[in-house]
Protein backbone atom coordinates (compact mmCIF):
# COMPACT_ATOMS: atom_id res chain seq x y z
CA UNK A 1 0.00 0.00 0.00
CA UNK A 2 1.84 3.33 -0.96
CA UNK A 3 0.56 6.67 0.72
CA UNK A 4 1.17 10.09 0.32
CA UNK A 5 3.63 12.08 2.95
CA UNK A 6 0.33 13.44 4.53
CA UNK A 7 -0.82 9.87 4.87
CA UNK A 8 2.15 8.78 6.43
CA UNK A 9 2.29 11.87 8.86
CA UNK A 10 -1.58 11.25 9.87
CA UNK A 11 -0.57 7.41 10.76
CA UNK A 12 2.44 8.56 13.01
CA UNK A 13 0.22 10.33 14.62
CA UNK A 14 -2.29 8.05 15.55
CA UNK A 15 0.41 5.47 17.13
CA UNK A 16 1.61 8.70 18.72
CA UNK A 17 -1.38 9.16 20.78
CA UNK A 18 -1.76 5.29 21.46
CA UNK A 19 -4.36 3.92 19.26
CA UNK A 20 -4.65 0.89 18.67
CA UNK A 21 -4.36 -1.15 15.53
CA UNK A 22 -7.96 -1.50 15.10
CA UNK A 23 -8.84 2.11 15.33
CA UNK A 24 -5.71 2.71 13.08
CA UNK A 25 -7.46 0.31 10.33
CA UNK A 26 -10.77 2.26 11.35
CA UNK A 27 -9.70 5.43 10.76
CA UNK A 28 -7.60 4.91 7.51
CA UNK A 29 -11.15 3.57 6.62
CA UNK A 30 -13.03 6.95 7.98
CA UNK A 31 -11.01 9.32 7.18
CA UNK A 32 -8.75 8.69 4.42
CA UNK A 33 -10.81 5.85 2.68
CA UNK A 34 -8.76 3.28 2.72
CA UNK A 35 -10.35 0.12 3.56
CA UNK A 36 -8.02 -2.45 4.83
CA UNK A 37 -8.09 -5.79 7.17
CA UNK A 38 -6.86 -5.60 10.01
CA UNK A 39 -3.64 -7.80 8.56
CA UNK A 40 -3.07 -5.26 5.90
CA UNK A 41 -3.49 -2.15 8.14
CA UNK A 42 -1.01 -4.11 10.52
CA UNK A 43 1.78 -4.39 7.90
CA UNK A 44 1.21 -0.65 6.76
CA UNK A 45 2.18 0.13 9.92
CA UNK A 46 4.83 -2.46 9.79
CA UNK A 47 6.11 -1.03 6.73
CA UNK A 48 6.38 2.36 7.86
CA UNK A 49 8.32 1.61 10.76
CA UNK A 50 5.96 2.06 13.37
CA UNK A 51 5.35 0.53 16.78
CA UNK A 52 1.83 0.79 18.37
CA UNK A 53 2.40 1.42 21.95
CA UNK A 54 1.95 -1.51 24.25
CA UNK A 55 -1.13 -0.90 27.19
CA UNK A 56 0.77 -0.32 30.76
CA UNK A 57 0.28 -4.24 32.11
CA UNK A 58 -1.26 -4.72 34.98
CA UNK A 59 1.25 -4.55 38.21
CA UNK A 60 2.26 -7.76 39.94
CA UNK A 61 0.66 -8.72 43.05
CA UNK A 62 2.48 -10.40 45.87
CA UNK A 63 1.34 -12.81 47.92
CA UNK A 64 2.52 -12.44 51.45
CA UNK A 65 -0.29 -14.68 53.30
CA UNK A 66 -1.53 -11.44 55.14
CA UNK A 67 -5.06 -10.00 54.47
CA UNK A 68 -5.26 -6.57 52.87
CA UNK A 69 -7.68 -4.33 52.50
CA UNK A 70 -9.79 -4.54 49.62
CA UNK A 71 -10.32 -0.39 49.87
CA UNK A 72 -6.81 0.69 50.03
CA UNK A 73 -5.29 -2.55 48.80
CA UNK A 74 -3.09 -2.02 52.41
CA UNK A 75 -2.15 -4.46 54.53
CA UNK A 76 -4.41 -4.62 57.61
CA UNK A 77 -3.08 -3.68 60.90
CA UNK A 78 -3.04 -5.66 64.06
CA UNK A 79 -3.20 -8.67 65.03
CA UNK A 80 -2.65 -11.65 62.92
CA UNK A 81 -5.96 -13.62 61.77
CA UNK A 82 -6.97 -16.41 64.18
CA UNK A 83 -4.62 -14.99 66.94
CA UNK A 84 -6.79 -14.22 69.46
CA UNK A 85 -9.30 -17.05 70.45
CA UNK A 86 -13.41 -16.27 69.90
CA UNK A 87 -12.07 -12.54 67.74
CA UNK A 88 -13.88 -12.23 64.99
CA UNK A 89 -11.52 -11.87 61.22
CA UNK A 90 -11.71 -8.29 59.89
CA UNK A 91 -13.81 -7.87 56.90
CA UNK A 92 -12.12 -9.01 53.63
CA UNK A 93 -9.11 -11.07 55.96
CA UNK A 94 -8.52 -14.71 55.54
CA UNK A 95 -7.79 -17.63 57.87
CA UNK A 96 -4.33 -17.88 59.07
CA UNK A 97 -3.24 -21.22 56.62
CA UNK A 98 -3.01 -24.46 58.70
CA UNK A 99 -5.57 -23.24 61.99
CA UNK A 100 -8.33 -25.35 60.13
CA UNK A 101 -8.86 -29.12 59.17
CA UNK A 102 -8.19 -28.60 55.29
CA UNK A 103 -5.19 -30.94 54.23
CA UNK A 104 -3.53 -30.67 50.69
CA UNK A 105 -0.88 -32.92 49.19
CA UNK A 106 0.85 -32.80 46.32
CA UNK A 107 1.67 -35.25 43.53
CA UNK A 108 5.40 -36.44 43.05
CA UNK A 109 4.07 -36.69 39.19
CA UNK A 110 1.83 -33.72 38.26
CA UNK A 111 -0.95 -35.34 36.30
CA UNK A 112 -0.99 -34.69 32.65
CA UNK A 113 -1.62 -31.25 31.02
CA UNK A 114 -0.76 -29.76 34.75
CA UNK A 115 2.13 -28.20 35.90
CA UNK A 116 1.36 -29.84 39.49
CA UNK A 117 -1.21 -31.85 41.01
CA UNK A 118 -2.56 -33.40 44.11
CA UNK A 119 -5.75 -33.81 46.21
CA UNK A 120 -7.31 -32.06 49.16
CA UNK A 121 -9.41 -33.35 52.24
CA UNK A 122 -11.64 -31.09 53.60
CA UNK A 123 -13.38 -30.42 57.26
CA UNK A 124 -16.12 -32.43 56.51
CA UNK A 125 -14.16 -35.90 54.91
CA UNK A 126 -14.85 -35.55 51.27
CA UNK A 127 -11.86 -35.05 49.23
CA UNK A 128 -11.07 -33.51 45.51
CA UNK A 129 -8.44 -34.00 43.44
CA UNK A 130 -6.78 -30.49 41.94
CA UNK A 131 -4.09 -29.26 39.65
CA UNK A 132 -2.33 -26.12 38.49
CA UNK A 133 -2.38 -25.90 34.59
CA UNK A 134 0.18 -23.69 31.57
CA UNK A 135 -1.69 -20.91 32.37
CA UNK A 136 -1.76 -20.52 35.91
CA UNK A 137 -5.72 -21.58 36.32
CA UNK A 138 -6.47 -23.70 39.42
CA UNK A 139 -8.66 -26.60 39.09
CA UNK A 140 -10.87 -28.45 41.38
CA UNK A 141 -12.77 -31.71 40.63
CA UNK A 142 -14.32 -33.37 44.03
CA UNK A 143 -14.80 -36.78 44.40
CA UNK A 144 -18.67 -36.53 45.06
CA UNK A 145 -20.15 -35.67 41.95
CA UNK A 146 -21.72 -32.01 42.66
CA UNK A 147 -20.11 -31.57 46.31
CA UNK A 148 -18.90 -28.06 46.90
CA UNK A 149 -16.68 -26.72 49.64
CA UNK A 150 -17.58 -24.00 52.11
CA UNK A 151 -16.46 -20.62 51.01
CA UNK A 152 -14.17 -20.64 54.22
CA UNK A 153 -12.78 -24.00 53.37
CA UNK A 154 -11.88 -22.93 49.90
CA UNK A 155 -9.57 -19.83 50.92
CA UNK A 156 -8.25 -22.88 53.61
CA UNK A 157 -7.50 -24.36 50.84
CA UNK A 158 -5.58 -21.94 48.96
CA UNK A 159 -3.61 -20.63 51.69
CA UNK A 160 -2.60 -24.38 52.19
CA UNK A 161 -1.51 -25.02 48.94
CA UNK A 162 -0.04 -21.59 48.54
CA UNK A 163 2.52 -22.67 51.46
CA UNK A 164 2.80 -25.92 50.02
CA UNK A 165 3.83 -24.58 46.84
CA UNK A 166 6.11 -22.51 48.16
CA UNK A 167 8.00 -24.91 50.10
CA UNK A 168 8.38 -26.76 46.81
CA UNK A 169 10.11 -23.40 45.06
CA UNK A 170 6.96 -22.56 43.33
Amino acid sequence: MNLDDAQKKKVTEWIDQGLKLSEIQQRLANELGLNLTYMEARLLVDDLRLTPKDTERPKAVELSGKPVNPATNAPLSGAEPGESAGAALPEGALPKAGAGKVKVNVDQIARPGAVVSGSVTFSDGNSATWYLDQLGRLGLAPKVQGYKPPATELQEFQMELQNELAKMGF
